[in-house]
C-alpha cells in the first residue's frame, strides 16, 4: 500500500536560473544535479492537495489544503538506472501535524504556516493564487492562464520540470532517503501573466536573497493528478 494518496492540482511553478555550485551543500549523498541544457533550476511550486489519504485512511481536517515549496533538481545512477527527481529546499504547509509527519519519516523539510488559495475563471481564463504567512509577512504567488488545456510535448522544458518522478532527501553524510512518486503525464495551461510577490532571503534563507531582484526564467500553470506517494527506502553508500 501507498504511504499516501492524494490529487495534485493547480501546479504554479516559477523557475529560477541559478549558479550550480550554491545547490551543492543541498545534494543528498550519492545524487548529482540534473540540468536543463547545461541550465540548473530551482522552482517556487505552489498546489493544492485534495483527498489525501494517508496509508489509505482520511485524517479529519488534512484532506485538502495547500503547499508551496522551493526544489531543485537531481539525478541518481541506481545501478545503472537513471531516476530522476527532486530535493526540497523547504516545503510549506497550514497544518503542524501535516511537518511532523513528514519531517519525522521522510526527512524532509516541512513548515507550517498561516496559508490561502484563490481560484477563479470565466469563459477563456483561469486564475490561481497562492499566499501563506511568515514572520507576519504574507507572499504571495498568482497566474492568470489559458482556461483550456494543452498537451506538455516531448522536449520541452516543461517536461524537464514536471517529468521526475523521484525525492531524494538527506539522511546523514552518507545515507540517502529516497521515495517514488507515481502520477500520470500531466497537462498545461498557457500562462498569460503571473505576479510574484515573495521576500525568497526572508523564507528560504539569505543565500537565496539574490532571487528576489530576479525575474524567473519559466513560468507554468500545471493541472495535476491523482498521486500516490511510495514508501522511502533509505540507500547506504
Amino acid at each position: 500500500m501507498s504511504f499516501l494518496t492524494a490529487e495534485w492540482r493547480k501546479l504554479a511553478i516559477a523557475n529560477y536560473a541559478i549558479d550550480r555550485n550554491l545547490l551543492i551543500p543541498y545534494l543528498p549523498a550519492g545524487t548529482e544535479l540534473d540540468l536543463w541544457n547545461d541550465t540548473c533550476f530551482v522552482s517556487l511550486i505552489g498546489f493544492l492537495f485534495k483527498n489525501t489519504k494517508l496509508l489509505g485512511f482520511s485524517i479529519p481536517f488534512h484532506a485538502n489544503f495547500e503547499e508551496v515549496n522551493l526544489r531543485f533538481y537531481i539525478r541518481y545512477n541506481d545501478n545503472g538506472v537513471i531516476k530522476r527527481g527532486v530535493v526540497f529546499i523547504k516545503e510549506i504547509v497550514p497544518k503542524f501535524a501535516l511537518s511532523i509527519v513528514a519531517n519525522t519519516i521522510y526527512n524532509e523539510n516541512y513548515e507550517a504556516m498561516p496559508m490561502s488559495h484563490c481560484l477563479l475563471e470565466n469563459d477563456d481564463t483561469r486564475s490561481v493564487q497562492y499566499k501563506w504567512r511568515y514572520k507576519n509577512n504574507w507572499q504571495s504567488f498568482s497566474i492568470e492562464a489559458n482556461k483550456s488545456l494543452s498537451e506538455i510535448q516531448t522536449g520541452t522544458e516543461t517536461e524537464f520540470i514536471t517529468e521526475h518522478y523521484w525525492g531524494y532527501a538527506r539522511y546523514s553524510a552518507d545515507k540517502t532517503n529516497e521515495y517514488e512518486v507515481k502520477h500520470p503525464r500531466w497537462a498545461q495551461y498557457k500562462v498569460r501573466s503571473f505576479d510574484i510577490d515573495v521576500d525568497f532571503g526572508l523564507v528560504y534563507g539569505s543565500e537565496f536573497e539574490f532571487l528576489n531582484q530576479q525575474q524567473p526564467a519559466s513560468v507554468m500553470l500545471v493541472e495535476g493528478s491523482e498521486i500516490s506517494v511510495e514508501r522511502k527506502n533509505t540507500i547506504r553508500f
